[in-house]
């Protein structure tokens, strides 16, 4: 079994819900990267960049490493058409079907990215406005620090009194920051369904390193279920993701310690 690296702390819960999933596919199947690359016609590279959580795949990659391990794709494209409305929403935003693209570093460690295979002729036109481009933001950078080594000693004051005048100016204290939320889990069935009072939901996307009262409200629902999740502090921590997996577990579903729709309906019955 391959031994992978963490997953960006930043990756949206429901894109990292779809790299988790394919790793295991991947794993379970016993192919390579190599041979997962000559499966499914798209490079090692490129899967290296899906699978450790720094590109999205496209529809298609994820469709042909499900017909590489005999998955059924349904619920692989299920959980891609959720990421891929994630990674639109985030700062690391591409399109689903984006070509490939291979990067040309041109001088000054300035890179552009070309999509596709770059035509004879364009590669130096590329190169050539990427040097341009460095040559400007040197030749900045060199004026920026000659106005600052003749200019920077000119009006520089020498002590906190000089520069007010003589006055002394009053120290501004840090405020304390704010007391963490208290949780209280106020247990309720309606309509089938129990509730803790802190949140109403039934489809958000919890995984560890988040913190709110929809963690909180799913930590309620895990003590109600017979299950510790630690403390009630809205936080997402390792005690409270053993608690999702044992619930999983009990439930027949995936085991992979993040709560969506399914962990949902299970826990609020």
């Amino acid at each position: 079994m391959s031994r992978w690296a963490a997953l960006p702390a930043e990756l949206d819960p429901r894109v990292r819900q779809l790299v988790v999933r394919l790793r295991r596919l991947k794993d379970h199947s016993g192919l390579s990267l190599r041979q997962l690359a000559a499966r499914t016609g798209y490079s090692q590279k490129s899967w290296e960049r899906y699978l450790g959580g720094r590109s999205l795949p496209p529809r298609e990659a994820v469709e042909a490493l499900a017909g590489a391990v005999a998955e059924d794709p349904t619920r692989l494209l299920a959980l891609h058409e959720v990421a891929a409305e994630a990674w639109r929403n985030g700062r690391r935003e591409a399109p689903a079907g984006e070509p490939e693209r291979e990067p040309l570093v041109a001088p000054g460690s300035l890179s552009v990215e070309v999509a596709g295979p770059v035509p004879p002729g364009r590669s130096l036109r590329v190169a050539l406005v990427a040097g341009a481009v460095a040559l400007v933001l040197a030749l900045s950078t060199a004026v920026l620090v000659v106005v600052r080594l003749s200019g920077g000693d000119q009006a520089q004051p020498t002590s906190p009194l000089a520069a007010t005048g003589g006055r002394s100016s009053p120290v501004v204290s840090a405020s304390a920051p704010p007391s963490a939320p208290v949780y209280t889990c106020r247990l309720e069935r309606v309509d089938g369904h129990w509730y803790a009072g802190l949140s109403r939901t039934r489809d958000a996307i919890l995984a560890g390193g988040q913190a709110g009262p929809d963690v909180a409200e799913a930590q309620c629902l895990l003590r109600r279920a017979g299950i510790s999740p630690g403390a009630v502090d809205g936080i997402f921590g390792p005690v409270t993701e053993r608690a999702v997996r044992q619930v999983q577990r009990r439930a027949g579903l995936v085991v992979d310690g993040i709560i969506g729709p399914h962990t949902w309906k299970a826990l609020r019955g």
